[in-house]
């Protein structure tokens, strides 16, 4: 008799674990991430935040999908992107045949994605009356060379892209010392700026054009400043059709990244941004799209009054 009621209940557990499994296995699929939903953390170069944040509100309201934003520096994004912390990022320039070399030991093609070209701003108070600059006094006063013209620098980060593209365009390994000064963040730049005189900040464009509602207010006491090119003669601000026509000296292209190694959700977050819905966000932004967005116009024979 024992024998017996012990069968039954042996079924019940065997059922009750087989039906528990199949539930756990039907969850794991669901929160499975595909190019179109699930979660994922994306690395970005913090100049850049402003237009990838709106880019991640839109993609989430329409896919099923949650990604997290985690801004840093350009050399640590790079740093996370290199130790396999994270496999996505968003950055003002492409790898290099180093940091290439060290996924292909992984066995993984970084896929690469432009979708806009951003532009470096010199801003300056809005008490100052010359809002022209030459590039070659910005080169010289980063090169350790006397200028009375320029009080001072201000970069956001010392690891930054801006730090590197400037240092880059005047050919030294680091900023000199007298005259330069660096914060954390592009707000802290654009602040420090507003509230001082005869200094020259370098901040990402889309801080400016896109400013967070505490920032409204303190950009509208900067000026931004119109530059000529090494070689020109012409004084160009950083708008949107001197970016396009190649006239504004301090432009860079703007990439994703991605070396997840499989579908993920960055290859759809890529497509999406580079596609129409995420170009037309750009353009808002006030960066230049990598493709002119679709204009569709329709013209009516007939004009109907409404009130009629």
């Amino acid at each position: 008799m024992k024998k017996t009621a012990i069968i039954p209940y042996f079924i019940f557990l065997s059922l009750f674990a087989f039906l528990f499994a199949c539930k756990k296995t039907e969850g794991s699929k669901e929160n499975k991430e595909t190019i179109l939903k699930g979660s994922t953390t994306i690395l970005v170069d913090e100049t850049l935040q402003p237009v990838i944040e709106d880019q991640i509100a839109v993609f989430e309201s329409v896919y099923p999908a949650k990604i997290t934003l985690n801004a840093k520096s350009e050399k640590e994004v790079l740093r996370s992107l290199l130790n396999d912390s994270l496999s996505i990022a968003i950055l003002s320039r492409k790898l290099n045949a180093e940091e290439n070399k060290i996924f292909e030991g992984k066995k993984i093609i970084p896929k690469v994605t432009p979708f806009a070209t951003d532009g470096i701003a010199l801003i300056a108070n809005e008490k100052i009356k010359d809002t022209l600059v030459a590039l070659n006094d910005i080169i010289a006063f980063l090169q350790g060379k006397s200028q009375t013209a320029i009080k001072g620098l201000v970069f956001d980060n010392p690891n930054s892209s801006t730090v590197r593209y400037m240092n880059e365009l005047a050919g030294v390994s680091e900023l000199p010392k007298k005259g330069i000064f660096s914060f954390k963040t592009n707000e802290e730049v654009i602040k420090y700026v507003s509230e001082n005189e005869g200094i020259i900040g370098i901040v990402g464009l889309n801080w400016l054009y896109q400013p967070s509602g505490i920032m409204k207010d303190i950009v509208k006491k900067i000026k931004v400043l119109s530059v000529k090119s090494t070689t020109g003669n012409q004084y160009y601000p950083p708008s949107q059709n001197n970016i396009a026509e190649g006239t504004y000296p301090l432009a860079r292209d703007l990439y994703i990244i991605n070396c997840q190694g499989s579908s993920g959700l960055g290859m759809g977050f890529a497509s999406f941004v580079a596609g129409e819905r995420g170009q037309r966000i750009i353009l808002k932004s006030g960066l230049l799209p990598v493709r002119t967005p679709s204009r569709l116009i329709q013209v009516r024979k007939k004009i109907y009054n409404d009130k009629n």
